[in-house]
């Protein structure tokens, strides 16, 4: 005895409702991510009598914080030792070659101490550097 095919049935995902989900995921999305904004150390910024904007896009601003005791966070990465800026910052220009150093160093922070973080900027061959300022009246007499 024969038996007969049946019939194939064509099986397949219904694809029409595909964009209403993707988008509804992306809005999901865009709705619960929170980025995050590192503020760095706590600093008090000296005054200036002048400031000037810097045109540069914050993208291409490797932030770097001092504070009074000899702390320094470099964006997103809290040193430990200070040799260690040197790579960071180095790794951060081979990335993005424009970028440049934006230093925020407290009012009473050792200068020897400064001194010490621009050899290593110099190091790592990181030569366009801005110091942050808060206007004011400038200068303390």
């Amino acid at each position: 005895m024969k038996f007969k095919k049946k019939m194939k049935l064509n099986v397949s995902i219904p694809t029409a409702s595909m964009p209403d989900i993707i988008f509804m995921l992306l809005i999901f999305f865009m709705v619960a991510t929170v980025f995050k904004q590192f503020s760095g150390l706590k600093v008090r910024l000296p005054d200036a009598v002048k400031i000037q904007k810097v045109p540069v896009s914050k993208r291409l601003v490797i932030t770097i914080w001092i504070d009074t005791n000899d702390k320094v966070v470099c964006d997103d990465y809290n040193l430990k030792e200070l040799k260690n800026l040197r790579n960071v910052v180095y790794e951060k220009l081979i990335k993005e070659p424009q970028s440049q150093i934006a230093l925020k160093i407290d009012e009473n922070a050792n200068m020897g101490f400064v001194n010490k973080v621009h050899q290593e900027l110099r190091k790592a061959n990181a030569l366009k550097v801005h110091y942050f300022a808060r206007p004011g009246a400038g200068g303390r007499g």
